[in-house]
């Protein structure tokens, strides 16, 4: 088990959501499909449980010591081979684990070694995982006249 984590309290026994969300790159003017293994907080998973539109395929509920190791991470073999780990993967992990043990009723939607798949998928707003939003002067806002003045 990774030291980091059991210094702060998650142990290899602690449940946690892991999802597979299609998300997207944009290389070059080209946007590239990506499939992203990611834990899923307590109340991410209670918003997916009321059918909001979601990236998510796929949730598998599982321990902390079944993704991670002392010197690895596992990659859950219900997942596609060509899926690939999150950014900051290990601290999302933490807080995710963390939700699970602070509202443990929520462990209740997705049994321990089950998965769901039947979420409301759908990728009409697409997550662009290395977008850059330039900020410009048509971003500011405009403010009523009075708004500064004391009347």
């Amino acid at each position: 088990m990774n030291t980091k984590l059991t210094e702060l309290g998650i142990s290899p026994e602690d449940y946690c959501v892991f999802g597979l969300a299609t998300c997207f790159l944009r290389e070059e003017g080209e946007i590239k499909e990506v499939k992203v293994i990611e834990p899923i907080p307590s109340a991410a998973l209670e918003a997916l449980i009321k059918e909001i539109p979601t990236s998510y395929q796929l949730a598998i509920a599982t321990t902390v010591g079944q993704i991670i190791s002392e010197d690895a991470i596992q990659k859950p073999s219900d997942f596609p081979a060509d899926s690939q780990f999150c950014d900051d993967f290990l601290d999302r992990t933490l807080a995710a684990t963390r939700t699970y043990k602070n509202k443990p009723s929520a462990q209740e939607y997705i049994k321990l070694g089950a998965s769901k798949s039947d979420f409301n998928y759908s990728l009409e707003r697409k997550r662009i995982l290395n977008s850059v939003h330039k900020v410009s002067d048509d971003d500011n806002v405009k403010q009523h006249s009075h708004t500064h003045k004391i009347l």
